[in-house]
């Protein structure tokens, strides 16, 4: 069997797992509003969320809450293992919601951002309503086992590891959110070469204070990704930033190019029509190219199949050669 069949292989069995999990029934409904039918999780929490709570758990930093899909995102075998080995929201609510106390009140489906903000934060970051004589803090050497990982079959105070100094210092500040964007990465074209004859690219992208990373192409100037990275949107966004890199095993990746992607045409047009599933396919927006931007075409903001998407292409800039193609798509965050 090939290494790419074998990780398809690998990732439907995850997949499935996951789907499985799902199915009970304590998993039907959003672990912190109630809910029906949550599409998102916290694979370190251990938790099923819907889409409002979910851009919550973002805004807690990675470092806190690692948000994936349940059906857009490629899980790895350590966070089906981590979901897996918590239990799902019964288990984990049962930690994390041991003691709340009265005058507070658990939201429900139709609370609003700024309530669903003041539970989750009490209830994850600041673990408010933990017994007394716990703390649940990072655990580092894991990729997807970071902070704050928790099991469901330790029930003591020394079942949970000391919360560092350091972890609190790293906690992000409340920033409120509007959106999720969707980029589809496609394909990178004529990349620079880096290494001896070829290079290993891999993309990153940056708002705000949220990065995302693409996997490594091995050996290829002209990769192609078709891989789906999201980013939460704060009420005063600015520009994406995209840079390419060339990883390296034993020393700094080198740059391969970088490019600013302004986001505001399309969310300035998804906005003004509001629910995209109301309007058939139409163009509704654009991005024009000029000598202040990557662009090489003009991009196009369109409706099509009641969503909002636009494919940018775009020229990486401070590097001799070197395109990228990618689709913005825009998910409002009450869809």
């Amino acid at each position: 069997m090939s290494h790419s069949a074998a990780g398809q292989g690998n990732n439907s069995s995850g997949k499935r797992r996951i789907r499985d999990l799902l199915s009970q029934s304590d998993n039907q409904v959003c672990a912190d509003c109630g809910a029906p039918d949550p599409k998102w999780a916290s694979a370190n929490i251990g938790v099923f969320i819907c889409l409002k709570c979910c851009g919550v758990h973002r805004s807690l930093g990675t470092h806190i809450s690692k948000v994936l899909s349940v059906t857009l995102d490629e899980w790895s075998d350590d966070e089906v293992d981590s979901m897996i080995e918590i239990g799902g929201n019964a288990s984990a609510n049962s930690i994390y919601e041991a003691f709340i106390p009265d005058g507070v009140s658990k939201p429900g489906p139709d609370a609003t951002h700024d309530q669903r903000m003041q539970f989750i934060r009490s209830k994850y970051k600041h673990q408010e309503f933990l017994k007394p004589s716990l703390r649940i803090s990072s655990v580092k050497g894991s990729s997807t086992k970071s902070s704050p990982y928790l099991s469901p079959n330790l029930s003591d105070a020394d079942s949970f590891r000391t919360n560092s100094s350091s972890q609190q210092q790293h906690l992000e500040g409340m920033v409120e959110f509007i959106g999720l964007l969707k980029v589809t990465l496609k394909k990178g074209t004529n990349l620079t070469i880096q290494d001896t004859k070829t290079s290993d690219p891999y993309v990153v992208l940056t708002l705000g204070q949220q990065t995302v990373k693409s996997t490594v192409m091995k050996s290829n100037l002209n990769p192609v990704w078709n891989e789906e990275l999201m980013l939460s949107v704060p009420q005063n966004y600015g520009s994406v930033k995209l840079q390419v890199f060339d990883y390296d095993t034993f020393s700094a990746d080198d740059i391969m190019g970088e490019a600013d992607i302004d986001i505001q045409p399309l969310i300035t047009s998804a906005m003004a029509f509001g629910d995209p599933e109301m309007f058939g396919d139409m163009q509704i927006g654009k991005w024009l190219k000029s000598h202040d931007n990557a662009l090489i075409e003009n991009s196009f903001i369109n409706i099509s199949d009641g969503k909002v998407k636009q494919e940018v292409h775009i020229k990486l800039q401070n590097v001799e050669s070197g395109e990228i193609e990618l689709e913005l798509e825009w998910l409002r965050l009450d869809q």
